[in-house]
């Protein structure tokens, strides 16, 4: 693989943009989830019995144990910790010297922290992925200056190879878990035409694409099989266009779930993993010649026998009197066992030889530097590097090889014994998403009710998820409405599955604004803001897209299913005794709000947000961003045009690409029109002589001198 600098500049830039939607996103929630009057109050999971603050963070890996050493509650100290970094990110994403190693670990660890406490409304595949690529950032990053990740480092590829790993790891297991989990919808081809409607949050799109016909559903769930099982082996191919064709595969199946689907950061994410694919050289012509004609041979056979299988596999044939292409699962659940034992393991060493391959090369690259003592330096930088890449890569076969288990059961168990005990900061994960299609019958959508004399009933209605009909499905991405997410999950199965529900309902009798705003942000909107409803209930009901020739007006119909939880109310024996059972009561008086300055700082910032909604403040925030980036980008361009053009006015080159290029170029200048100085301080010296032999008066070439001078200040100005 080549040169990797701009890829993974782009890659930093692309996490740290990630990383501030993430600490946003959460933010706007916090006191809703976790406040001390939210629906699972942090301070509940950490308690403070005078341990010393290293077996503390041993147990429990948090900065949260700071906050009564700096004199902030729970609460208080999760929103400051999201401030600092939304704000180290934003700072990240403006200012390429700060995608440092040192930046990334704060933001690693400051996530981390966040995710201890976090409980179900942070256990997402995402959340698992955010962290796990986060610490390849700090391996990513470079560590020895904050001169940013344009510099060149000839270990680069090593490190950057994990980032590679994991998006195969991701989307091999992701295509793997859908034929392992024995769904009759993805084996029959059929799940598809129940995904769009039955996803937690679409989008309005996902009305269009649910219309579609089923042929075209069923040839659409081959291709998401071919694209997550087929083509990951691609990312180690040794030829660009493989590589490049895998890319692009990918880059289109995230951009087809985002326009149908709301599913945060989770699709950008996976698309800044895909940069692992690219080099610096992606979009330049390959060189002409016997190689490149055998390379074009090898990569058609490999296209070809892609598309063979696809065929054979899928018994794809074309209906030419109904113009469809009919597909069917031409193999059985055995088989597809056979085969993943099979190439599992295989898998593995294909991983094994890349990652060798890579660390030859860099090793090669540094032992070729000149200097001793730089290449010296570079062969201890390139020994540290490699370690850490073997070590990360060694413990993430462990969850990799879930999908399989008697390999897994292979593995050394000095691996099993390193997972073990990193397993708690989320270094490495498994990965398995859409295993199970949900709502075949009907999707499920739990709808709470209010009344103020338990006669007449008030819906209550989320900002994201189904509930009113006639409400359009909502834009969100890339914000998280977590709780909408897991009202989602609760509709799946009885409340009881589901013990944060009870704490929902307890909190919406006692009319606490915290808990409100994650419903409707603008508290007017919920119907009992003026005063808590006196009884509340839940009702199941079953929600389908409407056909394209109903009522326009609607984009849902719905039938009831049954009673999701009973009518309570303040006092209630059934919701006291549920409280009781989970642990959801709090006992303890009512805490005193920190007075420091600190606190105070949250509080005032916390006020000036409130009422915003989250996914505004996220594309203000992104768009702001992009804005400054780019007017950096068109100045830094405009800046290397006009170096070039001072340099050398008269030459038709190519432009340097960066600053960095224009001063390498203008101390190559500077240093040219030195030599060219001492030169003509030379000449001069020998006229003066002989004129002196000949008796003539030296030659007055100080309008020589002059426009020399004048060409160095010119270069010290620019």
């Amino acid at each position: 693989m080549g040169e990797v600098t701009l890829p993974r500049r782009m890659f930093l830039w692309c996490m740290a943009v990630i990383y501030m939607i993430a600490f946003v996103s959460l933010y706007v929630q916090v006191p809703g989830l976790y406040g001390n009057e939210g629906l699972l109050p942090a301070r509940w999971q950490l308690r403070y019995s005078g341990k010393p603050l290293l077996e503390q963070l041993l147990s429990s890996p948090t900065l949260l144990w700071l906050g009564p050493r700096l004199g902030l509650d729970t609460h208080t100290a999760m929103e400051l910790l999201c401030l600092a970094g939304a704000a180290l990110s934003l700072a990240a994403t403006l200012f390429e010297a700060l995608r440092h190693s040192l930046v990334f670990f704060c933001l690693w660890a400051l996530y981390l922290s966040l995710y201890q406490v976090g409980q179900v409304f942070l256990y997402f595949q995402w959340d698992n992925l955010l962290l796990e690529t986060g610490f390849l950032c700090i391996l990513v990053a470079p560590l020895t200056s904050f001169s940013g990740p344009r510099v060149f480092r000839e270990h680069d590829g090593v490190t950057f190879w994990l980032v590679r790993w994991l998006l195969f790891r991701l989307m091999f297991a992701s295509g793997v878990v859908k034929l392992t989990s024995r769904c009759p919808t993805w084996w029959g081809l059929t799940a598809l035409t129940y995904h769009y409607e039955t996803q937690c949050i679409p989008t309005p799109l996902a009305w269009f694409a649910h219309q579609l016909p089923v042929w075209w559903q069923k040839l659409s769930v081959v291709g998401t099989f071919v694209i997550e099982i087929a083509v990951p082996v691609l990312f180690f191919s040794p030829l660009r266009r493989l590589r490049l064709g895998a890319f692009y595969t990918q880059v289109l199946l995230q951009v087809l779930i985002i326009l149908s689907g709301n599913y945060n950061f989770f699709n950008l994410l996976t698309l800044a993993l895909c940069l692992s694919l690219l080099d610096d050289q992606h979009m330049a012509p390959d060189a002409r010649g016997l190689q490149s004609w055998l390379c074009y041979l090898v990569e058609l056979g490999v296209w070809s026998l892609l598309i063979f299988g696809t065929i054979v596999c899928f018994d794809l044939q074309v209906d030419a009197t109904k113009n469809h292409v009919l597909s069917r699962t031409a193999f059985t659940f055995h088989q597809f066992n056979q085969f993943l034992k099979t190439v599992t393991i295989p898998c593995v060493w294909i991983g094994v030889l890349s990652l060798t391959w890579e660390m030859v090369t860099s090793m090669f690259r540094c032992a070729c530097v000149s200097g001793f003592l730089r290449r010296f330096w570079r062969m201890i930088q390139w020994t540290l590097v490699a370690t850490a890449t073997a070590s990360v890569f060694s413990i993430s076969l462990v969850p990799f090889t879930y999908i399989e288990y008697d390999s897994n059961a292979r593995l050394w168990p000095g691996v099993r014994q390193a997972y073990d005990l990193v397993d708690r900061y989320q270094l490495v994960n498994s990965y398995g998403l859409f295993r199970r299609m949900t709502g075949v019958g009907g999707r499920p959508e739990v709808v709470i009710e209010g009344s103020s004399d338990g006669v007449t009933w008030t819906e209550i209605e989320f900002m994201y998820k189904p509930g009113n009909m006639t409400a359009p499905p909502p834009v969100v991405t890339p914000h998280q409405p977590r709780l909408d997410w897991q009202m989602w999950f609760a509709a799946l199965g009885p409340h009881t599955q589901s013990p944060w529900f009870t704490s929902l309902i307890y909190r919406l009798l006692q009319g606490k604004r915290d808990v409100i705003e994650l419903i409707q942000t603008d508290v007017t909107k919920y119907p009992f803001h003026l005063q808590p409803p006196a009884y509340i209930r839940a009702h199941r009901y079953r929600y389908w897209f409407t056909e394209p020739k109903a009522d326009g007006s609607r984009w849902w119909r719905r039938v009831y299913d049954e009673e999701f939880y009973p009518t309570v109310h303040l006092g209630n024996t059934f919701l006291d005794g549920m409280l009781n059972q989970y642990g959801l009561k709090d006992k303890s008086s009512s805490r005193r709000l920190p007075n420091t300055t600190a606190a105070q700082a949250v509080r005032w910032l916390r006020s000036q947000v409130r009422g915003v909604p989250a996914h505004t403040l996220i594309w203000t925030l992104m768009a702001c961003s992009a804005t400054f980036c780019l007017l950096q980008g068109l100045r830094n361009r405009n800046r290397s045009s006009q170096g070039a053009s001072l340099i050398n006015p008269d030459t038709t080159t190519s432009k340097p690409d960066t600053a960095d290029d224009v001063d390498r170029l203008l101390e190559d200048h500077k240093e040219t029109e030195q030599a060219d100085y001492e030169e003509e301080e030379d000449d001069v010296s020998c006229r003066d002589e002989n004129d002196k032999e000949e008796g003539n008066d030296p030659v007055d070439d100080n309008s020589e001198e002059e426009e020399l001078e004048e060409d160095k200040m010119l270069d010290e100005s620019f």
